[in-house]
């Protein structure tokens, strides 16, 4: 989004509570913890919460992003938060040679790609394709 005159912004915010609004760190990561609990039952187990000063840190894997988002959506509301990160990740469904076999599969069977100049690396999450292709479109 673009805003006329604005030429920079800082995202170094620090958010500060009132005396009678800050909480302990862990009476913050209880209620994180029991909302998380209410909230997304099935995924709940799953989800750690680190609280630093204010700041809450959901952390560990999930299976879906609504669960992710759901976590970090739930935590927001507790009380006496100055701030989220969240680094909850998705956990990978498909195992990665299982990936690089149906990728490579896919490449092959696609007459407008030369599948046999590109190789399939696969690892964890994430899969990377090198290789040379005669047009982008």
């Amino acid at each position: 989004m673009r805003v006329r005159g604005v030429r920079e912004v800082a995202k170094g915010v620090e958010v500060r509570l009132p005396f009678i609004n800050k909480r302990p760190d862990p009476e913050i990561a209880c209620e994180i913890i029991a909302e998380l609990k209410a909230e997304v039952p099935y995924a709940a187990e799953d989800i750690k919460a680190v609280v630093n000063d204010g700041h809450v840190t959901p952390k560990d894997q999930v299976e879906w992003d609504y669960q992710r988002r759901r976590a970090a959506d739930t935590a927001l509301r507790v009380r006496g938060l100055t701030g989220l990160t969240n680094e909850i990740e998705i956990k990978s469904r498909v195992k990665p040679e299982e990936l690089k076999h149906k990728l490579e599969d896919a490449l092959k069977g696609n007459t407008e790609v030369d599948g046999q100049h590109i190789t399939v690396e696969a690892e964890d999450n994430k899969a990377v394709l090198r290789g040379k292709v005669r047009s982008w479109t």
